[in-house]
């Protein structure tokens, strides 16, 4: 007996839906841009400077609260401690000292010294203020070319109306992102980009699945009128749309479980995006095709005899 989250034929009017469903996704996108504009996003170390320290206690497990508390004595400002891994491991991110590099390396030695001999240090990190202004600069051009070289992909791939309804929905998955950032306070730094841009990769990745069968079914059912065969198209990718969301969630989950504190916030940023990104390709990138006219373009850009090629 196969397990079946989906049947295999559905008929879901996905086009009655687009329109609310671009209203509420036009009122998330706004939402979004105020908060990351209003609130703003908790930058981690690597964008805003600071300390970062990874010990180990040799005695047994770590005890958070007894390290918060000798820490928040030293009068070194915003201090966050986690434990990662294994029950013994915990990492300390303290953010950066008025003065040079002097008084980082006094914060250090304090920081060492309050852990104490149970505690073997491991790693410690120290990001200035100049290289975190660069690895931001840097991490917004990466998701900005990430999508021009998605749009161009499309453009090509396609027609350029798919573009435009492919860099809509991308963009629409990577703000909403940021405003639960913002909403949340989640730590943002380098991981977060890393997962902005894998959840680019995902969205687009069922999209063009849904494209795909959208130009197969135009081709091939002309006497159909366009918001039948967007519908048709859904529906015929729906069980795959779930199952690869399905499946890509529960391995998502086990990394929330088990990832430690180091891989939570990228894990969760991934689920989000995992979700709206399904959501986004169904109501957003086939919604904003339907106000094209596809078939025209077709008519006149292809041979009416030619056979698609898969994918």
């Amino acid at each position: 007996m196969r397990l079946k989250l989906v049947p295999s034929e559905t008929t879901i009017n996905f086009m009655r839906l687009r329109m609310p469903a671009l209203g509420f996704s036009g009122v998330l996108v706004a939402v979004s841009i105020a908060l990351f504009t209003l609130v703003g996003l908790n930058l981690g170390i690597d964008f805003r400077g600071g300390i970062l320290i990874e010990a180990r206690n040799s005695a047994g497990a770590a005890d958070i609260g007894s390290i918060r508390s000798d820490l928040n004595r030293l009068g070194l400002g915003d201090i966050s401690i986690q434990g990662f891994g294994s029950e013994t491991d915990v990492l300390v991110r303290v953010q950066r000292q008025e003065g040079d590099e002097s008084a980082q390396i006094a914060a250090i030695k304090a920081i060492t010294d309050a852990l104490g001999e149970d505690y073997d240090i491991r790693r410690t990190e120290f990001v200035g203020p100049t290289v975190g202004a660069e690895l931001a600069e840097k991490g917004v051009l990466a998701v900005i070319c990430a999508l021009l070289a998605i749009m161009v992909y499309i453009w090509f791939r396609f027609e350029w109306q798919f573009s435009i309804a492919a860099i809509l929905a991308l963009a629409h998955d990577v703000l909403s992102t940021i405003g639960l950032f913002a909403l949340t306070s989640f730590e943002f730094n380098l991981a977060t980009v890393a997962a902005i841009l894998t959840i680019a990769g995902y969205s687009i990745n069922d999209t063009v699945v849904v494209f795909d069968r959208v130009r197969e079914n135009l081709r091939r059912d002309k006497s159909y009128e366009q918001p039948v065969i967007l519908n048709r198209s859904l529906n015929e990718t729906l069980s795959r749309t779930v199952m690869t969301s399905v499946t890509t969630l529960l391995a998502l989950f086990a990394i929330v479980l088990f990832g430690g504190a180091v891989l939570r916030d990228f894990a969760l940023a991934m689920m989000w995006g995992v979700l709206i990104g399904t959501y986004s390709s169904v109501f957003v990138a086939v919604g904003a095709l339907a106000f094209f006219d596809l078939k025209r373009h077709l008519d006149e850009d292809d041979d009416p005899g030619a056979v698609t090629e898969d994918s």
